[in-house]
């Protein structure tokens, strides 16, 4: 067995691994943030954070911010609970409950500052449409969660999507559109990666509550 191998299954690191899950007890009632997080900072989501690279990244570059994942496949959950373990990223957790549910029920109203929707399952089937996150309703509980001033970010590679989006967007109100300029060393997802080298377009969008 090697070094990593035991450490991995040490009783510490499996515990570590086990608290960076977030359960809630009730998952119908609202949560207390001090339930996730000990300390009172500015709150970020990563809705949908696929193997996590993204989010452990954002959360070891900016220290003074919490972030929260939500994710819904289980392998998923254990592989990035297992990675803010690893590298021993307190201000980080993840959540294995439905987004909309997250934004309908669980987190408390104006507490969200910044989230992300990064390369979002496009569900390119016409019959298969209703499955995609970004809806009038998704808008409207995203706008109950957000701080006054707070954001989201979206980036796509599927163009049918994006241009869906834009059609959700026009129809709901208290968002404005703003611009998202370069930020020199973003990290990247891993399908961003992978869309990139391959030379494909990336189209994103920042909306800001008002």
């Amino acid at each position: 067995m090697t070094e990593n191998e035991i450490r991995t299954n040490h009783p510490a690191f499996l515990a570590a691994a086990a608290r960076a899950e977030f359960k809630p007890g009730d998952p119908s009632a609202e949560v207390n943030l001090a339930e996730i997080f000990p300390r009172i900072a500015p709150l970020d989501l990563d809705l949908g954070c696929g193997d996590g690279g993204f989010l452990l990244e954002m959360a070891k570059r900016h220290p003074e911010r919490n972030f929260l994942a939500t994710e819904r496949m289980v392998g998923r959950i254990e592989k990035v609970s297992r990675k803010i373990a690893r590298e021993e990223v307190s201000n980080a957790r993840i959540l294995r409950v439905e987004t909309l549910h997250t934004l309908r029920h669980l987190l408390p109203a104006a507490c969200v500052s910044v989230a992300y929707v990064l390369f979002p399952d496009p569900w390119p089937k016409r019959y298969h449409h209703p499955r995609r996150l970004i809806q009038e309703e998704f808008m409207k509980s995203l706008h109950r969660v957000l701080a006054p001033g707070g954001e989201l970010r979206v980036k796509t590679d599927d163009l049918p999507y994006f241009q869906w989006m834009e059609k959700v967007w026009a129809r709901v109100s208290g968002y404005e559109r703003i611009e998202w300029e370069d930020e020199e060393g973003w990290p990247q997802t891993d399908f961003e990666q992978l869309f990139i080298a391959k030379g494909l377009p990336i189209y994103r969008a920042r909306l800001r509550k008002v």
